[in-house]
Formats: structure tokens, C-alpha cells, sequence
């Protein structure tokens, strides 16, 4: 079981590069690649990437919110993952000193612990801290509402990192990239021993 967030560029013309962060059954890589795609009249398309170090992969995508974003599905056997892409938009990224509150929802496994999942309010200072409350879910036993703080650091080319504490639990660490012109955040735990991903949407 596998989660990713990242952040590519395509050219226009075939080619794109990248970076992303990834949890493969709780093993954490940074990983970069380049690769090229192909999009066809329907909105359909394909794409190869090659990963620095070795390695590949293939992936067949269809494009959706006014070509904004696309749901994508990976295609190499005996792979089973999907997921989808988000146009990063024209916000202007880093700690912008303004507070925002965003809807939170991740979920996933812990090795060893089973499956997590939590959603929440989560309030970002505009200068490097958070806090809020959140409802979660460890292997079937819930907890509501408890409190949450934490510090987070966005870089001007919309990724960064952040560190979160709910009540009762040790911290967890995020990796993440901010999209859809700073509206919304695609995040992922960089724990050993989870695969933990999600969204926080405005």
C-alpha cells in the first residue's frame, strides 16, 4: 500500500518534471523524476515518468474541472493505486501573515495499529503556527474532538512540512503541497510505519 504527494511541471509540449514524497507500507522516499504524457482529443491521456535512481512508472488520466485536474489510475501490473491531480493555480505561496481554516480529512494505515483515519477544523496562523479540533479514528475506536496544535513551514513554491499534535497522541509530521490558487492542501504523513494521506479544502 502506497501514498504520494508531489508536485510536477509539464511543458505543453510532451515533458514534465517532478518531485513528491511518498509512504510505500510505511517506508518513506523523496523522490524526483522526468517523463513525457500524451493527451488525446477526449480528454483522456498516458503518462511515463522515470524516477531518479531508477525505477518508472505508467499511469492513464482523464481530465476533469474545466481541465483544472484529473483523476488518474496507475497501470503497471500487479500495481492497484489511483488518485488524482489538482492544478496548482496563481496563489501566491509561504507564510503570508493572513489566518485561514481549512476542512481536514486524511486517512490510511498504521503498521501494526490498522486503519486511521480522522477530520477536523484546522486553523492556519499565517505565521507558522496551527490549531484546531478533529474527530478521529484508530482501528475502529473514535475520539471527538480533540484539540489540536501544531507548526507548519510553506515554502514560496507552495510545498512545505508541518507537525501535528492531537490531544492523547504523539506528534505526526506531514509533508505537503498547496493547490487550486491556495485553496486547498494536499498532505502526507512522513512517519515510518504509515501510509497516511489527504486533502484540507477551504
Amino acid at each position: 500500500m502506497g501514498a504520494s504527494v508531489g508536485q510536477f511541471t509539464a511543458d505543453g509540449a510532451g515533458n514534465l518534471t517532478g518531485s513528491q514524497t511518498t509512504s510505500e507500507n510505511g517506508v518513506i522516499v523523496a523522490q524526483t523524476y522526468t517523463g513525457t504524457y500524451s493527451v488525446a482529443k477526449n480528454c483522456t491521456g498516458n503518462l511515463t515518468v522515470d524516477f531518479t535512481g531508477g525505477g518508472s512508472a505508467t499511469a492513464y488520466f482523464v481530465f476533469d474541472n474545466g481541465k483544472k485536474g484529473a483523476q488518474v489510475i496507475q497501470t503497471d501490473e500487479p500495481q492497484v493505486l489511483t488518485g488524482f491531480l489538482v492544478a496548482q493555480g496563481t496563489g501566491t505561496c509561504g507564510l503570508p501573515g493572513k489566518k485561514q481554516t481549512f476542512a481536514l480529512n486524511v486517512s490510511g494505515f498504521g503498521v501494526g495499529v490498522g486503519p486511521v483515519a480522522a477530520v477536523g477544523q484546522i486553523t492556519l496562523s499565517g505565521t507558522g503556527t496551527l490549531s484546531g479540533k478533529a474527530t478521529n479514528n484508530i482501528n475502529g475506536t473514535a475520539t471527538q474532538n480533540a484539540v489540536v496544535t501544531g507548526t507548519y513551514t510553506e515554502n514560496a513554491d507552495c510545498t512545505g512540512t508541518a507537525q501535528v499534535t492531537l490531544s492523547g497522541f504523539p506528534t505526526s509530521n506531514y509533508s505537503f503541497v498547496v493547490v487550486n490558487s491556495g485553496k486547498e492542501i494536499l498532505l502526507v504523513e512522513t512517519d515510518s510505519d504509515t501510509v497516511v494521506s489527504g486533502t484540507m479544502q477551504q
